[in-house]
């Protein structure tokens, strides 16, 4: 039903305001009147409209909310009372209708972690099944923080190999887009003019020109191509062969390839050993571990682990079959599960990775900032030295 703003006054002369739902203004008049209000405004409400991109929570909104949530529960608050200050504050109005409608889910009788699960885009099964493990364990503040930790350090992963990725791909754009205005535009001129000198131009000169006609002949076509390109690439990294493919990819690549498999230990080491520590049973553990992993090749990795453990075997002989992960993980796992510390072993895996990763990072950074000026030289040199050399052969000539 639509719904309706209403102004009005009762008998005593008392002003009031509100809306209603109902089928016309005639039916909210009605209903105002049986109420002993005198309606003098009824208008429809406008459609409110809100666009947002994925959950529109961002990752920095959770650890904060999750963070003064630990708080307040272990100073005591009741959980509702919680919940109703932490909507109330909330500074993004989605996130605050999330947070409200997960307090009126838990004051219905609702566990949290069965509130929060009707939100998967903002809570994945990691936080619920923790959060689970948290309310039926009697730590819910504990797991919380360990929820925070978890993400907070997981959201400095991605920083990371975010920051490595943004300096080539910017220098690559910027490139690409001088490469493309001097073969549109300024070419054609140094063209127009060594017509006017005559004679037979140099090879690299002649093959500048001709690629600077064929891209002005077939501007249109390729960009049309290139956006066939980038669209049938995306529709195939969808399916689950494509998927697994490019995710192959990304581990093998010859740079970029080890930063990404130290990313996908540091996650997996992390994920892991925050759900086994937080009382979650080690199969479920694996199976949302392998989920939440981001790489369709670490998954199946896990996930066959997984099969094997539920048939009685230990973790680290399928891990060590897969070949995914280092000798050096395998290992350390080996040891945790003869020790019965498999949380701790698994934590210190994550701290050692994270730490390579940090490495990792600086020094790639550190190689492709002068292999990316080598790149820009040589590209753009070469277009340059290509149109000067008629002119160097002119003045030689003249000489």
């Amino acid at each position: 039903m639509p719904v309706f703003i209403w102004e009005g006054k009762t008998r005593q002369g008392e002003a009031r305001a509100g809306t209603m739902e109902a089928a016309s203004a005639d039916a909210v008049i009605e209903r105002l009147k049986a109420q002993q209000i005198q309606a003098s405004k009824v208008k429809k409400k406008p459609v409110e409209i809100h666009l947002k991109l994925g959950s529109g929570v961002t990752s920095k909104e959770v650890v904060v909310f999750t963070r003064q949530f630990a708080t307040m529960i272990d100073a005591g608050l009741p959980l509702v009372q919680c919940l109703e200050i932490l909507g109330s504050q909330q500074a993004n109005i989605h996130f605050r209708k999330v947070i409200l409608a997960i307090k009126t889910e838990v004051e219905s009788g609702s566990t949290l972690a069965d509130a929060l699960g009707k939100h998967p885009k903002i809570f994945d099964d990691l936080f619920v099944n923790l959060v689970s493990a948290g309310e039926v364990g009697g730590i819910l503040d504990t797991i919380l923080n360990r929820l925070a930790i978890y993400m907070e350090k997981n959201m400095k992963l991605k920083r990371q190999v975010k920051g490595a990725m943004v300096y080539p791909s910017v220098v690559l754009v910027v490139a690409g887009a001088v490469t493309a205005v001097l073969l549109i535009f300024v070419i054609p001129v140094f063209e127009k003019m060594f017509k006017d000198f005559g004679g037979t131009l140099p090879a690299p000169t002649q093959f500048v020109i001709d690629l600077s006609n064929g891209l002005r002949a077939n501007i249109l076509p390729s960009i049309i191509g290139l956006i066939v390109v980038v669209l049938l690439l995306r529709a195939i990294a969808k399916t689950k062969r494509g998927r697994l493919f490019f995710d192959m990819l990304q581990l093998k690549a010859p740079i970029l390839g080890p930063v990404f498999r130290k990313v996908a230990v540091a996650k997996f080491t992390r994920t892991l050993g925050t759900m086994i520590s937080s009382g979650v049973p080690i199969l479920d553990a694996l199976q949302i571990t392998g989920r939440s992993s981001g790489n369709k090749v670490v998954e199946n990795a896990i996930l066959y682990a997984r099969e094997r453990i539920s048939e009685g075997r230990t973790m680290a002989d399928p891990l060590a079959e897969t070949a995914v992960f280092p000798p050096m993980v395998v290992q350390m796992i080996a040891v945790g599960e003869s020790t019965g510390a498999m949380d701790t072993m698994l934590q210190k895996i994550a701290d050692f990775y994270e730490e390579e990763v940090d490495t990792a990072v600086a020094a790639l950074t550190a190689m492709l900032e002068p292999l990316m000026m080598v790149v820009l030289g040589v590209l753009l040199g070469g277009l340059i030295i290509a149109m000067y050399l008629p002119i160097f052969e002119l003045a030689d000539n003249i000489k």
